[in-house]
C-alpha cells in the first residue's frame, strides 16, 4: 500500500527528498503540492475556497478520487496533517492510516489550552509577513529549523520558502494560524501516529499530548530531532518511526 506525503507552510514537496528513499524500502511513495506550492496549477487557486484548510481537504479528497489511489498511508506535516485529518474524517474510506508530523489543532492560546500563540502574536506575524515576504521568510527559517549548528539546513529551507508565492502564503498562513479544528479530531476514525520533535518553536509538546488524547486510539512519538521539520533535520529518525508504524498496520 502506497504512502502519500504532504508538505506544510512555505514549502513544496522537496522538502521530503531525505525521507523519501528510505520510506521507499518498504512501499511505493507518491508526493504531492498543495494548490498554490511548488509545481501545482496555480489556475486551481481559489482565495474563497482556500480561506480554510478545509478547501485544502477537498483538494485532497478530490485528487486521491481522480487517482483511484486510496485507502492509503498519509504523512502530513504541519498543516499538511490537519489537511490530512479533516479529509479522513469526510471520506475514511481512502485513509489506511494519518502520520501527522509536527502538527496542530490550534496556535492560538485558549482558556485550558496551550496552543503556543496569543492572537497579538499571530498579527504581528501576519503584518510582518505582509509587509516583506521575503525579508521575514528568510528570518524565520533559522527559527523554525532550529538547528544553530548546521544553518545550511536553514539556509535550504529559506530558498524554499522564497518559492513560494507571497500572496497565496500570506492566505495560507491566515488560515493555519486563526484556525480551530479542535472539534474535528474525535471524527477520526482511522489509525493515527502524531509525531512530536523535542523543540519545536511552532508546536509546543503539550499539543502532541492533546492531539494523543483526543484522536481516538492515535499513538504519539516524541523524537530527539529539534525544530518544525524533523523530515529534515533528522530524516533517519522520522523515516525510523514512520516506517514501524506503517508495518504494525500493515500485519492487521
Amino acid at each position: 500500500m502506497p504512502v502519500l506525503l504532504a508538505h506544510g507552510f512555505g514549502t513544496d514537496q522537496e522538502m521530503w527528498a531525505r525521507v523519501v528513499p528510505l520510506l521507499a524500502e518498504d512501499r511505493p511513495v507518491l508526493l504531492m503540492d498543495h494548490v498554490g506550492a511548488g509545481r501545482s496549477d496555480l489556475a486551481a487557486y481559489d482565495p474563497a475556497g482556500h480561506r480554510s484548510l478545509r478547501g485544502y481537504a477537498r483538494d485532497l479528497v478530490d485528487l486521491l478520487d481522480e487517482l483511484g489511489a486510496g485507502p492509503l498511508h498519509y504523512v502530513g506535516h504541519s498543516a499538511g496533517g490537519m489537511i490530512g485529518l479533516l479529509a479522513s474524517v469526510e471520506r475514511p474510506d481512502l485513509f489506511a492510516s494519518l502520520t501527522l508530523i509536527g502538527a496542530s489543532p490550534r496556535y492560538l492560546d485558549d482558556e485550558g489550552y496551550i496552543g503556543g500563540f496569543t492572537r497579538e502574536t499571530v498579527d504581528e506575524l501576519l503584518e510582518a509577513m505582509e509587509a516583506n515576504y521575503l525579508g521575514w521568510s528568510s528570518a524565520l527559517a533559522p527559527v523554525v529549523m532550529a538547528n544553530p549548528d548546521r544553518p545550511e539546513l536553514a539556509d535550504e529551507l529559506a530558498a524554499t520558502f522564497a518559492r513560494a508565492r507571497a500572496g497565496v502564503a500570506l492566505d495560507f498562513a491566515r488560515a493555519i494560524f486563526l484556525s480551530d479544528f479542535r472539534a474535528a479530531l474525535p471524527g477520526v476514525v482511522v489509525p493515527t501516529l502524531v509525531v512530536q520533535t523535542a523543540a519545536d518553536p511552532m508546536v509546543p509538546t503539550v499539543v502532541g499530548s492533546y492531539l494523543q488524547q483526543h484522536i481516538p486510539a492515535a499513538q504519539l512519538v516524541d523524537l530527539h530531532a529539534t525544530g518544525h521539520f524533523p523530515h529534515v533535520s533528522g530524516p533517519e529518525e522520522t523515516a525510523g518511526v514512520v516506517r514501524a508504524f506503517l508495518a504494525s498496520r500493515s500485519e492487521r
